[in-house]
Order: C-alpha cells, then structure tokens, then sequence
C-alpha cells in the first residue's frame, strides 16, 4: 500500500529525480520560463516556490541553502539579485503553467512553466478593483427596474431603501424650417406733386338729394 506517499516519483530513482528538478529549477531562474510535461511542472513548482520565498532574505545562509539544492552559482545570484526585487511584495504563488496541448508520440500533456511577475502579456494594465453586491443593494437595483418598467412598487420598501425618483426626459423633437418666399419690392418712383393732380382726378362733391 502507498500510504503517506503523495510524491510523483516520475519513474526515477531518488537521487535522478532531485538531480532533475535542480536542473530544471536553475533553467526556470536563468530562462523564466521553460517547456516540460505537466507532471514534471507541478512537482517543480513545490520545488522551486520555497527557494524563492527564501530568496526575499539575502543573508550568507540563505545563499547557501538555495545553493546546497540547486547546485548553480548563475542560478543563485540571479535569484537573489534581480528576481527577490521583482516578487518581493508577493505572498507567494511565483509560478504559472499554462496546458500547450499532447505531444505527438507518447501523447504526454504538455505544458509551459514560467514566472508570474516575468509575463508581459498577463501583467498589462492595473487591475480592476472587485466591487461587493450586497442583498440591499440588489432590492434597491429590482425595484428601481420596477418603477422603470410600470411594476407597482411597496412604499414601505421604497421608503426603506430610499429609492430616488427616475425623471425620464422625453425626446425633443424639432420642428421643420418653413422658409417664406422671399418678396422683391419694387422701388416706386417718386412724380412731382403736378403731375400726380394731373393724373389723379379730384373726386367730385356728394349731392343731397331731397326727399320728396
């Protein structure tokens, strides 16, 4: 029985399986990221997490804990130089993998493993902050749908939530142009006072007539 013994032993010895996972921790810390099966990741990333949370505190035994595991001197200055300052505010959780498909052959599942800070493509733009619904304000956001559609609304709940008035503005709608014909005037000539006697005839007196 195989109690007590969680360990994927990757069909290795002992010894050739902590040689691999060294091997493949110091790529991971020189390339920041690297191309294996889905087994081997997930075994590396127990592996390789601790070493990096150790990284954060430079000090001599820190250096020669990491060392005494991952047996590269590149490996451990690249660790405590450049990546314990770029993961240093993160609690943990440094690695991602990310499943690339089966591989032609043996149909192994593949995978990529890499640093989580060193990923350009996931790490562009500031992260969008989670906003919280509570049960109140999901009553208020049904019954203002309510007054919106015409529904009947409590007072009692309305009064209780203090649900604002809804003034919904009707469309403005305008008026078509009529342009009036524009009239030319015709520019009258002023005649001399005679010749306007002349041509006017004076109206004659109104005779009585007496009743007979």
């Amino acid at each position: 029985m195989r109690h007590t013994k969680k360990n994927n032993h990757l069909g290795r010895t002992a010894t050739h399986r902590a040689a691999m996972l060294s091997n493949m921790a110091a790529s991971l810390l020189t390339h920041k990221r690297i191309t294996t099966t889905l087994a081997k990741a997930k075994e590396l990333r127990k592996y390789i997490e601790p070493l990096i949370t150790r990284g954060k505190e430079d000090t001599t035994h820190s250096r020669r804990v990491v060392f005494s595991y991952l047996q590269n001197k590149f490996a451990v200055s690249e660790l405590f130089r450049e990546i314990s300052q770029k993961v240093g505010e993160r609690p943990g959780g440094y690695t991602r993998i990310l499943k690339t498909g089966f591989r032609k052959g043996d149909n192994a599942e593949m995978c990529i493993i890499e640093l989580v800070d060193y990923n350009e493509t996931y790490n562009t733009g500031d992260e969008k902050k989670k906003t919280t619904k509570t049960r109140r304000g999901r009553g208020k956001a049904k019954i203002e749908s309510g007054a919106h559609e015409g529904k009947k609304v409590d007072s009692k709940k309305a009064d209780s939530i203090n649900v604002e008035k809804v003034v919904v503005e009707e469309p403005v709608v305008e008026e078509p142009v009529v342009e009036e014909p524009v009239v030319e005037e015709i520019a009258i000539e002023e005649l001399p006072a005679e010749e306007l006697s002349e041509e006017i005839p004076a109206e004659e007196p109104a005779t009585e007539t007496s009743e007979e």
